[in-house]
């Protein structure tokens, strides 16, 4: 209507200036301010040296109009000069949200430019009710009907404006009451038991399941459907959806009216199509036959997993339909499988994005889809799980095909990463009186130089106290895959002198290993230990610590002062074998998958101490539903002495309790206990933890996890070493499951910079509180612990 009425009056003094036509000898126009002439002559029908009158004045005022460019146009005559006289429209200098909370910015103002709001646009006042109407939109979809919009316009100079836009959200409509009208055959609570709105309850507040939103409606009904088409109802039908608001538009009234139809039976299954692959081996994967009830998710599934056994032969873009073909008299359904396997895709090359901490070779190392060779999805899933279970990736690798223009059977493969935190770094300075000055630092590289190599240096010193290791591990020294892993370590800890315990413990020793891979999920490995060790009791210490070194190795018995040092120096050689099975998911906080590892250590013929020691670890994750989780751990340990040797040497015993066995017993005091009531360990581990993971949200996942959990476990001795209880008497702490201490608990678990921590707080089940003869266990309710997490 405003268009027409400007129109209108320019062309009113155009009528009273000059009646009749003329001919234009020249053009100028007015009023300008930001536009070019060249673009208003560019929208104007009207050239130097032709004949005007009203109506081609009338079509060019119509055409300026029609850019959208100007709020005001008039035609005037100067001579035989048309004079184009306009008013600009206002440009967006700049437009601002405030108040807006349950919509980020961000996701605004990107789709604020749909309707016309952007920065430098030419301002439309009827851009404004657009731009009300889409916030509100927005936020009904969000259940949020109390929503109120404001704008404000400000000018700015050079013909400019400022737009703000202020929110307020107001309260989302909760749910009051949900009604599912025609439901015959099961109870409205069970229909609604999986559905994603309600009405409030004591747990509403943090599930927010009352707060109303139209994509959990429309979310609710596809649930619906889908538990009546999975119980045999194929032509089940929601006839309609009434959703009331309350006047105050805090109150929703969700009426849901359904028809269920009859229950249909299987009447027979066929599948039809391009057979690249066998038949058979397709139809073996379909869970329905004729006779059992309709079951949508089952027909559903079966395409899936035809799909994907197409998809491993390189047919990606395959499409399988199930159609059921319903005869309502006989209430049964024939099914047919539509098999389309469309074209074989072949992959032109492998991209990696979002990374450039790695070598590229590093990573396509660990790729098994090859550039050139058709595109198989499991091959691809493959390439996934053992991408995300490098350390320094973090979980939810994810890939796209890409097709190449103008070759339809071609992908490009987009592999999407983010790099993490590649291992922890840690340091510190420290005084006691005791010890002096102290000095720790510990680092831990997963991916040193990029090159994917894993990287340890620990250094400890004090006065008592003085520990170096230096560890290189090279995950594929061959390109076969062929693991290698070196070592040295030096530790020399006086802790008879600090008075901590009863050996003083001087050893160096290197370690070479090499890991073999036998399969895609199995390898075997092998390797050699050399150490040479320096063991020293004296009078003071323990029966056990005496009796072992002056019984094994070169003993050695020297006087100092009033006291008699009893020692021990001795070298051994250990050969090393393994066998692992690993088909975790991620390397940290997986969740599915399986991990067994045995190892064996025997030292070699002709060692001064001679021992061998097995282990056998084993990790299984039980998913219980999309986000729910059980992971069972179990550790079993053994060793002997072989030949001259008494015992094993005090540093190879097992030990049990704490953060990494059974929590709630204090760390390393079960088990067999010395002469002073200190942990010495065993020769037998028995371990194993049962748990239940608490889903977390997914941006806290990747980074910790909270567990609810059952331990059970025990340290044994088979009677290498004598012990005896607080009387002095001789006491056994042979095998025996019914000393098995059990606990349970909560724990939760952090990926920091500085390592891997844990925080556990554990009630022990059947701890023995011990007696004047026996001693009781010691608990400790709460633990924390720091480890290495790769």
């Amino acid at each position: 209507m405003r268009k027409i009425v400007f129109v209108l009056l320019a062309l009113l003094p155009l009528t009273l200036m000059a009646a009749g036509n003329f001919v234009v000898k020249d053009m100028r126009v007015e009023g300008l301010q930001r536009i070019s002439e060249g673009t208003v002559f560019n929208y104007l029908p009207i050239n130097i040296g032709d004949t005007i009158d009203s109506i081609r004045i009338g079509e060019a005022i119509r055409s300026l109009y029609g850019q959208g460019l100007f709020d005001n146009i008039e035609m005037r005559r100067d001579g035989d000069t048309l004079v184009v006289v306009v008013r600009e429209r206002p440009s967006i200098e700049n437009f601002f949200i405030d108040g807006n909370k349950d919509i980020k910015t961000e996701d605004l103002m990107e789709s604020l430019r749909g309707v016309g709001l952007a920065r430098g646009r030419t301002f439309d006042r009827s851009v404004l009710d657009n731009v009300e109407m889409f916030l509100r939109e927005q936020y009904y979809d969000r259940g949020k009907y109390g929503v109120q919009i404001n704008t404000d316009i400000i000018e700015r100079p050079n013909n400019t404006v400022r737009i703000n836009v202020e929110v307020k959200e107001g309260d989302r409509a909760k749910i009051r009451q949900v009604n599912i009208v025609g439901n015959d055959s099961f109870d409205e609570d069970e229909i609604r038991d999986d559905f994603t709105l309600d009405t409030a309850n004591w747990l509403s507040w943090i599930r927010q399941d009352d707060r109303y939103a139209k994509e959990a409606l429309e979310g609710d009904l596809e649930i619906l459907r889908s538990f009546y088409m999975d119980r045999g109802y194929a032509d089940f039908r929601v006839e309609s959806t009434q959703v009331a608001i309350s006047p105050n538009k805090k109150d929703i009234f969700v009426t849901i009216n359904i028809r269920e139809g009859e229950v249909y039976t299987i009447s027979e299954v066929k599948l039809v199509g391009d057979m690249v692959v066998p038949e058979g081996l397709l139809r073996a994967l379909v869970f329905t036959q004729p006779g059992s009830v309709f079951n949508q998710r089952a027909l559903t599934s079966s395409a899936e997993f035809m799909q994907f056994r197409l998809g491993e032969e390189g047919y990606a873009n395959a499409e399988i339909e199930p159609v059921p073909e319903l005869d309502h008299d006989s209430n049964e359904a024939a099914v047919t499988f539509y098999v389309n396997p469309k074209s074989r895709v072949y992959v032109r090359k492998i991209d990696f994005n979002g990374i450039d901490q790695v070598d590229d070779e590093i990573l396509r190392r660990e790729v098994r889809q090859m550039e050139g060779s058709y595109l198989s999805n499991s091959l691809m899933d493959r390439s996934k799980i053992l991408l995300q279970r490098l350390p320094y990736i973090e979980p939810g690798v994810d890939y796209r095909t890409i097709p190449v223009p103008g070759s339809p059977d071609m992908v490009d493969v987009e592999v999407d990463l983010e790099y993490r935190m590649p291992g922890q770094f840690s340091g510190g300075v420290g005084y006691s009186e005791s010890q002096k000055l102290l000095l720790n630092g510990s680092i831990v590289h997963t991916n040193f130089l990029g090159t994917g190599n894993r990287v340890a240096l620990e250094l400890n010193s004090g006065r008592f106290q003085k520990l170096y290791s230096l560890s290189h591990t090279d995950p594929y020294r061959t390109m076969d895959g062929v693991r290698r892993t070196m070592s040295i370590n030096y530790r020399d800890i006086t802790q008879f002198a600090s008075g901590s315990s009863d050996f003083s413990t001087t050893s160096a020793g290197a370690t070479i290993d090499y890991g073999y891979p036998i399969s895609e999920h199995q390898s075997l490995s092998f390797g050699a230990s050399y150490q040479h060790a320096e063991l020293v009791s004296s009078t003071s210490g323990t029966r056990q610590a005496q009796e072992w070194v002056s019984s094994n190795g070169n003993p050695f018995v020297e006087n100092i002062g009033n006291i008699t040092f009893f020692g021990s120096e001795f070298d051994t050689v250990e050969l090393l074998a393994g066998w692992s099975y690993d088909s975790l998911n991620r390397s940290l906080f997986a969740t599915r998958g399986t991990r067994q590892q045995m190892s064996l250590g025997i030292t070699m013929p002709g060692s001064d101490v001679e021992y061998f020691q097995a282990r056998y670890k084993f990790t299984k994750y039980f998913p219980l539903s999309p986000k729910w989780v059980v992971r069972f751990n179990a550790e079993l340990g053994a060793g002997e002495a072989l030949g001259d040797t008494t015992a094993l040497p005090p540093y190879k015993q097992f030990f049990g309790g704490g953060p990494e066995s059974v929590r709630g017993f204090k760390e390393s005091y079960l088990g067999p206990r010395d002469s002073f009531e200190r942990p010495y360990g065993g020769n037998v581990l028995v371990a194993s933890q049962l748990e239940l993971i608490i889903p977390l949200p997914e941006k806290f996942a990747s980074q910790a996890r909270a567990t609810i959990f059952y331990d059970a476990g025990n340290v044994f001795n088979t009677g290498e070493v004598s012990f005896t209880d607080k009387l002095g008497s001789p006491i056994e702490y042979k095998p025996d499951l019914k000393e098995l201490r059990t606990s349970v608990g909560i724990g939760v678990q952090w990926l920091a910079p500085l390592g891997l921590f844990r925080f556990s707080y554990a009630y022990p089940l059947n701890a023995y509180d011990g007696n004047d003869r026996y001693y009781g266990d010691e608990l400790e309710r709460f633990q924390f612990s720091i480890g290495q997490a790769f």
